[in-house]
């Protein structure tokens, strides 16, 4: 029997505005992170965003003497603790506290995904490094050591997809609307953070930042998605909005179980 416009259009709406509007959501920002990650490659290979990144880069330093970065000397030295919350080897300590986290909390699924989902985004970033290989600025001193090629920036791309991502899976088996917004809020909060003191501290041009956000955010977002999807299935532990029981609520539950149950 053929539908009616006016219904077919009612079941449409309906559809956007029931469980899926979060995967609609969260599909068209991987599009928007991965079509802003290729406009700023396409543009930076061919040397049109030049101009923006030496007039930002110079912005931050003090026209009298490039050596010295704007504000005062505790701020640089901020800058510096700030952005070694992007290096490989605080990420690693980072995931590998989640992961233990979620182990003690019987939720290995999500343990073996959240490795996954970080390891993978990891090992993307430094094929891209690789693959684009652009020159580190030269306008200006280093205000640390570095060792890789430029684009896109690796501490802002890894800080993305580790922060972003392990917020993701925390958030999504909290129970509390709040809870959730505080974890998602703080994992942005620290990537815009560590994307920001790698410019301050002239060791990327600012599209290597950008492009860094950008593809580390569209990964995140990617992995949630896939999250949600194992955990409807049933795969993975922790459902939206009920959150996971605690050890001890587990126990407790095993152990009220009949012994039929039990064995």
């Amino acid at each position: 029997m053929a539908r009616s416009p006016s219904t077919l259009f009612m079941r449409i709406l309906h559809w956007i505005g029931g469980h899926e509007r979060a995967t609609l959501i969260g599909l068209a920002l991987v599009s928007g992170g991965l079509w802003g990650f290729v406009e700023l490659a396409d543009e930076v290979m061919e040397g049109e965003t030049a101009t923006f990144d030496e007039w930002l880069l110079l912005r931050l330093r003090t026209p009298e003497d490039l050596t010295d970065p704007i504000g005062p000397g505790w701020f640089e030295e901020m800058g510096r603790d700030v952005t070694a919350l992007g290096g490989v080897g605080v990420l690693v300590f980072m995931t590998l506290a989640v992961v233990g986290y979620l182990l003690l909390h019987r939720s290995r699924g999500l343990a073996l995904y959240t490795t996954v989902a970080v390891g993978g985004g990891i090992l993307l970033s430094t094929l891209l490094k690789e693959f684009f290989d652009r020159s580190r600025p030269d306008l200006v001193p280093h205000e640390t050591a570095v060792y890789t090629s430029s684009f896109p920036s690796g501490h802002s791309m890894m800080s993305a997809v580790v922060y972003l991502t392990l917020g993701a899976m925390l958030a999504r088996i909290q129970g509390h609307l709040p809870l959730k917004a505080y974890i998602l809020l703080v994992a942005a909060f620290i990537t815009v953070s560590v994307g920001s003191s790698r410019v301050s501290l002239g060791v990327h041009w600012p599209t290597d930042v950008l492009a860094g956000w950008a593809g580390g955010a569209a990964w995140a977002v990617a992995c949630w998605l896939v999250l949600r999807q194992l955990q409807r299935r049933g795969d993975v532990e922790g459902e939206e909005g009920g959150g996971l029981p605690s050890p001890e609520e587990r126990g407790a539950e095993d152990r009220a179980a009949p012994l039929s149950v039990r064995r």
